[in-house]
């Protein structure tokens, strides 16, 4: 995915009002004094932007799952999707919150096994046990 972004990044200085308020709120959520790139592509439309960082900031907020968890659960989808800004990026936060090379090696060996055990699952069609389905 490196290479050059389909639009231009939307610097700061640039930026309209309403984007500038959701770079504001990015920075002061996340206690940095920068803005990344994902958000700065948004910018296009400040409508996805807001909604965007809004839904974001309150799936990622805390909650019945830790924030590491959380991160944890964003590496294993983007690193599914094949979305390598955000596997790099949800590493980086993860890392922040203390995940070890060991836990992130722990956590690709699983989200491997996982897709090729999916992968089986949907290919051979087995029914699912009685045992798994939920009780009422």
């Amino acid at each position: 995915m490196s290479g050059k972004p389909i639009v231009s990044l939307i610097e700061y200085e640039q930026a309209s009002d309403v984007v500038r308020a959701v770079y504001d709120d990015i920075m002061a959520t996340r206690k940095v004094d920068w803005v990344n790139s994902f958000w700065k592509v948004l910018a296009h439309d400040p409508a996805l932007l807001r909604r965007t960082w809004e839904t974001l900031r309150e799936v990622m907020a805390p909650g019945a799952l830790d924030p590491l968890t959380k991160e944890m659960i964003y590496i294993a989808v983007s690193a599914t999707n094949g979305c390598e800004y955000c596997t790099y990026s949800h590493t980086a936060s993860a890392r922040a919150k203390g995940l070890s090379e060991a836990q992130l090696m722990e956590l690709l060996a699983v989200v491997g096994m996982a897709n090729e055990t999916n992968r089986l699952a949907n290919a051979l069609r087995p029914p699912v046990d009685m045992q798994f389905e939920p009780k009422d």
